[in-house]
């Protein structure tokens, strides 16, 4: 149900049917929601997470789906790992024809108390696995005739937010990649675009970073007035990996209810 008390459909893309789709960080949050919402649209999909307990989860949850998402457990940062999955993907279900990097960490820092070893770790986790991934799938789109990348960025980089500079550093990063990304394959037909959440009110936020009186504060600063839910931001992708976007590139979509 809606917060108007209306009864919402979403949409049905049947382009998605049998597409291969390839999600990072599918195990949790909103990779979890995206993983189950292109299940949904009846879409091969293959998700990596360090998360084994959690994505074993989500698989069971999915038992019974016309077709049964695939999980590889696998450390992003590990640039050989991640080729070695994206290439099971491919022998087990075909080339992949989206590309899905979610996978982050917005992991907190006092400026003064910022490492080198800090800086790599929050860079190779939000930023550096998102080219590769994307150099990796290119190759397949290009061989395939086309293909949807879709980046994760954040609104972490656009409003004030403390103690974030070096994940907000990672999160501008993206929109350039995602930028660069799209001029230089877009002669080959693939599309790249960003997702940039506002505050997604997940298990781990609740957890770590916001009490319930700070989430109603934040819900009170957007233009409307509910709580942003993992799957607001997995139907963003599925309409950026759909053929109905399909001459929609070199765009970050913010899905933060107005908050900027």
């Amino acid at each position: 149900m809606g917060g108007l008390g209306f009864k919402m459909a979403f949409a049905r893309y049947p382009s998605l049917h049998d597409r291969v789709v390839f999600i990072t960080g599918g195990g949790s949050g909103i990779g979890a929601a995206m993983v189950e919402a292109f299940v949904g649209q009846g879409a091969n999909v293959a998700f990596v997470d360090i998360d084994r307990a959690g994505s074993q989860k989500l698989i069971q949850h999915l038992h019974g789906a016309p077709q049964a998402p695939l999980f590889i457990e696998c450390d992003l940062t590990d640039i050989a790992a991640l080729e070695a999955a994206m290439e099971e993907t491919r022998q087990r279900l075909g080339p992949i024809r989206a590309l899905i990097n979610n996978a982050a960490r917005d992991d907190r820092h006092d400026l003064d108390a910022v490492t080198e070893a800090d800086w790599d770790r929050t860079i190779a986790v939000n930023l550096k696995h998102q080219f590769f991934a994307s150099q990796i799938a290119a190759r397949g789109m290009r061989e395939a005739g086309g293909g949807s990348i879709v980046n994760f960025s954040s609104c972490a980089w656009m409003v004030n937010i403390n103690r974030l500079s070096v994940y907000a550093t990672a999160k501008a990063g993206v929109v350039g990649l995602t930028n660069a990304l799209a001029a230089e394959l877009g002669p080959f037909n693939i599309r790249v675009n960003a997702i940039a959440p506002g505050l997604i009110v997940t298990e781990r936020q609740r957890k770590l970073w916001f009490s319930e009186e700070q989430i109603q504060e934040f819900v009170q600063s957007q233009c409307l007035k509910q709580p942003i839910l993992p799957e607001e931001v997995a139907r963003t992708a599925l309409f950026l990996s759909a053929d109905d976007s399909r001459m929609i590139t070199k765009q970050c979509l913010l899905v933060d209810a107005g908050l900027r």
